[in-house]
């Protein structure tokens, strides 16, 4: 397997996916909002629909409309008041909704637009690798800057506000690095299973770890050990790779949660 481009690819895109999901992921799970996070990755498939409409690469339309849609989910939520879980379900189906109708006016078919519903790590062009990597090194270099910030506003956003911290700001710059993370998932799980990747590997890693710090690290362990194990899987079994790796780290989480919280540290 690892005489293949394509092979080597497929792994590089797991591992560049596990780190963002890791990192932005532990901060998902500590402020309870992973329903948030199925919203954006929805919603971005309206991205995907529009790109491809207009003939652009389809990744590149899912980054913008993911971030729009998630600043969008944020000044809605706290600018007018809107209930916060009423305004991503209205996001997540209308995002679907104009993804599947620019699909239905594009001339032809693309049979590669199934991968962007449910993954296809096998086929990662090296365009789409270039992107993830501009992606990740934002993400680590957003995190990197704002990390204590984050972490105070995530833990008690109400003390962080009496702290001065801009508390506002820092749900957006979550919102929107949410929405890179996603971008970079969709080819490893596609739109539909983002969120288990997403949140999975970080649950385990807040519950294995003391501090966020080593949350992340954990999460992003796990959740390069888990991609690497489904793509391996998949090639020898000739099952969805993506569907493999969420139901490797939904039986890594079933087995450590069954375990007690002081064993798992």
């Amino acid at each position: 397997m690892w005489a293949h481009e394509f092979f080597r690819h497929a792994l590089l895109t797991g591992l560049l996916a596990s780190l963002a999901c890791g990192v932005v992921g532990t901060y998902v799970v500590t402020k309870r909002i992973v329903f948030l996070s199925g919203g954006i990755s929805h919603a971005a498939y309206g991205g995907i629909g529009l790109a491809c409409f207009l003939g652009w690469e389809p990744l590149w339309g899912a980054t913008v409309f993911a971030v729009l849609a998630a600043l969008g989910m944020g000044l809605v939520a706290k600018g007018a008041g809107q209930r916060e879980d009423t305004v991503i379900g209205v996001m997540w189906a209308v995002g679907m909704a104009i993804g599947i109708i620019f699909l239905s006016l594009t001339p032809g078919y693309s049979a590669d637009l199934m991968s962007y519903l449910f993954g296809s790590l096998l086929t990662v062009p090296k365009s789409d690798l270039l992107l993830m990597v501009g992606l990740d090194a934002a993400i680590l270099v957003a995190v990197a800057i704002f990390f204590h910030q984050l972490q105070a506003w995530a833990f008690d956003e109400e003390f962080a506000g009496l702290m001065g911290l801009p508390v506002r700001a820092l749900y957006l710059l979550l919102l929107g690095l949410i929405a890179l993370t996603v971008v970079i998932t969709i080819r490893v799980v596609g739109v539909i299973l983002v969120i288990a990747l997403l949140t999975i590997p970080s649950a385990l890693g807040v519950r294995l770890g003391g501090s966020l710090g080593r949350a992340m690290v954990w999460a992003v362990l796990l959740g390069s050990a888990l991609t690497t194990a489904g793509l391996c899987l998949s090639c020898y079994t000739n099952l969805p790779c993506g569907a493999l790796i969420i139901l490797l780290a939904g039986l890594v989480y079933l087995l450590v949660s069954c375990r007690p919280a002081s064993a798992t540290r």
